[in-house]
């Protein structure tokens, strides 16, 4: 008798058509698992080399990142999130910094935003003049500023007087000097510190060495002078440091390649699993022949583990090659959108290639072993009898298994739907990987419950839909094998897109109710420090509150969240008049330094109430403990946190000069002109959504895609691969009478009932993810759009009707 792995080469040679389904799934899962991969290691290495600190071998700078520790002993745990703004250090850290040994100097550097109200307040940014030691920025004419004056790159002669818009306010200077560097200023080394709005703090120190000291020596000598106060950096973490995007890119890649990449992976690996496993009980018809021909069961086992190590390798090697390019246009939409910054290159390396290989070869390995267990085991005679009729009886591993999983969901959507906040959403991924598993385990015994359920209706419409449900009610599990992957497209896709449509019709909803103030101020680069005196002054106008958008950190789901926040001037009463929070405890009037007022849905996550202590991490890292005074309803489309301006503003990069203007009054859009760029109306303003949020929202329809499209090539695959095994049968068909017509016409019904299926369960699994997953959100049930998901159910139905007509005509000829 032949070898194993003569049988094995034999069989793809001479049938290749019975493993193109599982070359196909294997290549698919490679080249999600390669993508997600290349990411996540581009998280873990991203560094951009230094531009502005090139020249400075050695910088020193605050952690730009904040830090909680929970638990205790063994169970102790730290997590690391990226501060939302710039933490900065002391300044006089220099002089320290400067005492050590194999330094020639020390210097405080700040950069800060300012504006020319010489050229129509043009934004420009700030330095000291001390940072040219390491720039090499050289004068083209008058000599260094003094306290009072200023150098400047834009045109100006020396001995003009500008005024330059501050996050100190409005100052007014005399050139002193001039560059060639426009849209840059320079002042006085000690000016510049009290200029940038935090005054005796630096953004960094760049220490400069003397002739034959290297970076590395000095970077130890510094850190040694400054213990603990600041983080020393050489080499491309120097780049870090003045590339403030860098953090939030490295924090987004790892956890798209990691969180989104583990969900995909695992989904990419069960599904090519299913179609190996499909692959092989399609065959037991030869593997039945071979055992009654003396083929022993480690000869059957062999064979099939041989033809798959002649089928994966291959597959996911050339599955790599997609998935690099997937990886490449993905990471480019990200910078495209200002997520990553553009000196951050794609690492594309062995590491996430073989590791993608390496799943699609024990994915295989694994499915082939479990699947040929029953083959291989069973006697000759009994394995012709089952190659001919299909097992009804039910597994005793995978039946428990499968309904062990389904109680585990039935029991989550119970806790998700008793939780808030991001604990329900936590709990609702988990309710929805294990119906999903709960599926694929009892498959045989869905699809027949599906197949004796539609085939009530399907008897009473002719000859065909009554052949059909025969077929479906007693080839339960072909019928299964189809129904997982359309289960899978419809339940991924559905709560990936209807959770951004459920959220952004909620926050547009509060934003609508929220938004009482008849005109809203705002620019692209924020406001000049004095819109607000300039605004109550202008005629018209009843009441103006300035407003600034950032975001804080605090724990909140178990970890630290950031939460989007909003300073306001003036008191609790004046915004009231122009935002309507929809208070539900405690008052804004009470709003003053010290307090703070919180969305209910956070509060709620966070168990706080009015009275109690809030924790919070200010944008530059400041811990602060406001009282919160008053909870309400609209801090998804408004802000979660709402804290006075003096709290919150002196921990921002901006400072003094606000994001927007609410103003309540009659004042015309004509007057209001000259406060900013865009002057609205509250029916015609939205709040400007954070990068995170446009993110987000961009993420989860990519995901969706990704894994929806992945899951519907399955499908189609799975389809394909059934219709094309039953050529005997349709043949059979063919031979006893049935015209072609009917032929096709069963084959439609089938497909319609399986497509059919998978959106009914598709859909349950979906709602049992989403109502609680929003409620706990948004206080609200989900969203779903008809239109989108008629057009969901149109993709997949059409999907079924083509993967199975197409196969079938080509069968009948």
């Amino acid at each position: 008798m032949t070898r194993p792995n003569g049988l094995a080469r034999a069989a793809i040679r001479f049938k290749p058509s019975a493993f193109t389904g599982t070359f196909i799934a294997l290549f698919m899962a490679a080249m999600i698992v390669s993508a997600c991969g290349i990411l996540l290691e581009t998280g873990i290495r991203a560094s951009v080399p230094a531009e502005r600190y090139a020249a400075a071998p050695v910088i020193a700078a605050a952690d730009q990142q904040a830090h909680s520790t929970t638990g205790s002993g063994e169970e102790r745990t730290t997590e690391s999130v990226a501060l939302p703004d710039k933490a900065r250090l002391d300044a006089a850290l220099a002089a320290r910094a400067a005492t050590a040994p194999g330094a020639a100097a020390a210097i405080a550097d700040v950069s800060f935003p300012v504006r020319d109200v010489r050229t129509g307040n043009t934004p420009a940014t700030a330095h000291g003049w001390g940072s040219t030691a390491f720039t090499g920025t050289k004068l083209t004419a008058g000599t260094p500023p003094r306290t009072g004056e200023v150098v400047t790159g834009d045109r100006a002669a020396v001995g003009d007087r500008v005024t330059v818009d501050t996050p100190s306010g409005k100052r007014q200077f005399t050139v002193s000097g001039t560059t060639n560097a426009p849209g840059t200023m320079w002042f006085a080394d000690t000016q510049a510190l009290a200029l940038s709005g935090h005054p005796g703090k630096a953004d960094a120190i760049a220490v400069l060495a003397k002739p034959g000291v290297t970076a590395a020596a000095l970077a130890d000598q510094v850190e040694q002078r400054l213990g603990d106060a600041a983080e020393v950096h050489t080499g491309d973490g120097r780049g870090a440091v003045e590339t403030r995007g860098l953090a939030f890119a490295k924090e987004m890649l790892i956890g798209l390649g990691g969180s989104f990449g583990g969900t995909a992976t695992m989904v990419a690996v069960f599904t090519a699993a299913g179609t190996v496993t499909l692959s092989v009980g399609q065959r037991r018809r030869e593997y039945a022949l071979l055992r009654a021909i003396g083929a022993t069961p480690r000869q059957i086992r062999r064979t099939i583990a041989t033809e798959t190590l002649l089928v994966a390798p291959l597959a996911g090697a050339l599955g790599c090659l997609p998935g690099v390019a997937l990886a490449t246009w993905w990471f480019g939409q990200l910078r495209d959108k200002g997520a990553i910054p553009e000196a951050v290159d794609l690492s594309v390396s062995w590491i996430p290639l073989v590791a993608a290989v390496g799943a699609a070869v024990l994915t295989s390995l694994f499915a082939g072993y479990m699947a040929a267990r029953r083959p291989s085991r069973t006697k000759p005679g009994e394995a012709l009898r089952d190659a001919s009729v299909e097992r009804l009886r039910v597994g005793w591993i995978r039946t428990p298994l499968g309904v062990a999983a389904l109680g585990g969901g039935i029991a989550l959507t119970g806790v998700a739907a008793s939780t808030k906040g991001e604990d329900a959403a936590n709990a609702a991924l988990g309710v929805v990987m294990l119906f999903m598993l709960a599926v694929a385990l009892l498959g045989p015994l869905i699809a027949r419950a599906c197949a004796g359920l539609f085939g009530l209706p399907l008897r009473a419409a002719g000859a065909p839909a009554s052949l059909a449900a025969a077929n479906s009610r007693t080839n339960a599990r072909r019928l299964a094998s189809a129904i997982t992957p359309i289960v899978l497209a419809m339940a991924f896709s559905s709560v990936l897109v209807f959770l951004h449509t459920s959220e952004d019709r909620a926050m547009e909803k509060q934003q609508r109710a929220g938004l009482v103030a008849d005109r809203v101020v705002t620019g692209p680069s924020g406001l000049t420090s004095d819109a607000l005196t300039r605004a109550k002054a202008t005629p018209g106008v009843d009441t103006a509150v300035a407003l600034t958008r950032t975001s804080v950190l605090a724990h909140a789901g178990g970890s630290l969240q950031s939460l989007s926040t909003q300073g306001f001037t003036g008191t609790g009463a004046d915004l009231a008049r122009v935002m309507d929070l929809g208070v539900r405890k405690g008052s804004l009037d009470a709003l003053k330094p010290g307090t703070a007022a919180l969305d209910k849905t956070l509060a709620d996550a966070m168990n706080k109430h009015v009275g109690d202590r809030f924790d919070v991490i200010l944008p530059d890292g400041t811990k602060a403990s406001p009282r919160v005074v008053a909870t309400y309803d609209r801090g998804l489309g408004l802000s979660e946190v709402t804290l006075p301006q003096g709290d919150l503003a002196p921990h921002t990069t901006t400072v003094g000069r606000p994001t927007e203007l609410l103003l309540k009054g009659k004042a015309s859009s004509t007057v209001l002109a000259p406060l900013g760029d865009t002057i609205t109306d509250a029916a015609g303003y939205a709040t400007a959504k954070s990068v995170d949020r446009d993110l987000n929202a961009w993420a989860n329809t990519t995901m969706a895609a990704v894994l929806g499209g992945f899951a519907a090539v399955a499908a189609a695959n799975t389809l394909v691969m059934t219709v094309l095994d039953r050529r005997r049968e349709l043949g059979t068909l063919r031979l006893i009478g049935t015209t072609r017509r009917q032929v096709m016409g069963m084959v439609r019904w089938e497909a319609l009932l399986v497509t059919s299926a998978g959106l009914i369960l598709g859909t349950a699994i979906a709602l049992a993810t989403l109502i609680p997953m929003t409620n706990g959100l948004t206080g609200e049930n989900p969203y779903i759009p008809p239109y989108l998901y008629a057009s969901f159910a149109a993709g997949i139905l059409g999907l079924g009707l083509a993967s199975t007509a197409l196969p079938a005509r080509a069968a009948l000829r």
